[in-house]
């Protein structure tokens, strides 16, 4: 229990001034700090250029919208009471949006589309806003405001669709290890399915039901993944597939989902122009490869403590000048550092050697140059990584050259 404590996120978030909250700016709503606004950004860099490189369309919706549009996909009657209040100009009532999917529907009917451009593969890191209860706010992992990994992929047919929720979980899992999340261990699959006797919740369609899980269950099945059924947890629209996460304190939330819809693109009428010259219905699969950046956040906080690898690392490099003479030297290798995209800081000498370099490691930096006499004369470096191994008589260069490599390929290793 002291161990977890040790990890908890908000315990690590306050030390090392990741995030902070405000009861002037509100509950649930995150301020990212520096540091921490360093991390999500190497998060969000990696997410869509990988999304990109899988033949995602990134895209750009408005935060708010009108309510009928939330009418009209069904999510109002059925998640009122986690959105905020509705907001009335010019005599309409506008929503702050709680989930990007009626937009990108929206998006995709601007003009008529043929077969041969599907599966359509829509994406976006969207804000959104969700009235959580207060006893259910915790720290990055329940919050009312969160930055989604979210897509919406059209699809010409169930078969195509089954596909693309199969590509969706190898990014997912290519994803996680990156992270170092290991299958099982870190992460279960469940598989959410409906309940064809809850008409409130549900959309009615016994029909579509059973084949929408039936498929998704053979899907998981083909796979040889092992997962957990758990009636009564699929979204309203259609079953998915939850990927499961356990914080510090051994409370489970979803982190990644995948989702099959067959109710919201006939509300749409998302339609196609198919080989026979006919419209035809689309098919649906919601996805979030990385989950909400907040989420994810708060279990990589908790997974490596706080020491992040180096390509998240607020900081990357801490040079420590020995002495007052030594500053410019220090200063033009955290320009050669800085120069080529390196996060680096320079501790300079007020404090004794000693205290500045507890000081990097207390704040997890993976490498401390110590710069002094020795190393300006031979121009080399010596220097000190975060698991207390030492790099001695390295080149400026060549120094630069291992982080660029190790920072590139995203290694966990140091």
């Amino acid at each position: 229990m002291e161990e977890n404590k040790d990890k908890d996120h908000k315990k690590i978030g306050r030390e090392m001034e990741l995030f902070t909250f405000s009861d002037s700016v509100g509950k649930g709503l995150p301020i990212w700090l520096p540091k921490g606004a360093t991390v999500r950004r190497e998060l969000e860099r990696f997410i869509v250029d990988e999304e990109i490189r899988r033949g995602y369309l990134h895209v750009r919706t408005p935060d708010i919208a009108k309510l009928d549009l939330y009418k009209k996909s069904g999510h109002y009657p059925h998640y009122q009471d986690s959105m905020y209040a509705p907001i009335v100009i010019d005599d309409e009532e506008f929503m702050l949006r709680p989930m990007t999917c009626p937009h990108h529907f929206e998006l995709y009917l601007h003009k008529p589309h043929s077969y041969r451009e599907l599966p359509m593969r829509i994406a976006e890191l969207a804000q959104l806003y969700r009235y959580e209860q207060s006893g259910e706010l915790m720290g990055l992992q329940r919050v009312r405001t969160f930055c989604l990994a979210d897509a919406h992929i059209i699809c010409k047919d169930e078969t195509q669709a089954i596909e693309e929720i199969g590509n969706a979980l190898d990014l997912i899992e290519y994803v996680t290890s990156v992270f170092n999340l290991k299958l099982d261990v870190d992460y279960r699959y469940r598989l959410s399915l409906g309940d064809r006797d809850n008409h409130e919740k549900y959309y009615k369609n016994d029909e579509a039901w059973e084949k929408g899980e039936d498929l998704m269950r053979k899907l998981m099945q083909k796979r040889g993944s092992k997962f957990e059924e758990a009636k009564d947890e699929a979204a309203f629209y259609g079953p998915k597939i939850d990927i499961q996460m356990k914080n510090v304190n051994g409370k489970e939330d979803t982190a990644f989902t995948v989702q099959y819809d067959f109710c919201m693109p006939k509300r749409f009428e998302l339609k196609y122009m198919g080989e026979d010259g006919n419209e035809h219905q689309a098919f649906v699969v919601h996805r979030s490869s990385i989950g909400a950046i907040e989420r994810i956040m708060a279990f990589l906080i908790e997974k490596y403590a706080g020491a992040f690898p180096l390509w998240l690392s607020p900081t990357q490099v801490a040079i420590v000048p020995v002495r007052e003479n030594h500053e410019e030297e220090a200063e033009k290798i955290n320009q050669l550092l800085k120069n080529n995209s390196i996060r680096v800081q320079i501790l300079h000498s007020g404090d004794s050697i000693g205290k500045r370099i507890n000081h990097a490691k207390a704040e997890k930096i993976p490498y401390v140059i110590v710069l002094g006499d020795k190393e300006m004369s031979a121009n080399t470096l010596t220097v000190e990584k975060r698991d207390g191994t030492k790099i001695e008589n390295i080149s400026p260069v060549d120094f630069l050259k291992e982080l660029q490599e190790k920072i590139n390929s995203k290694s966990l290793e140091l």
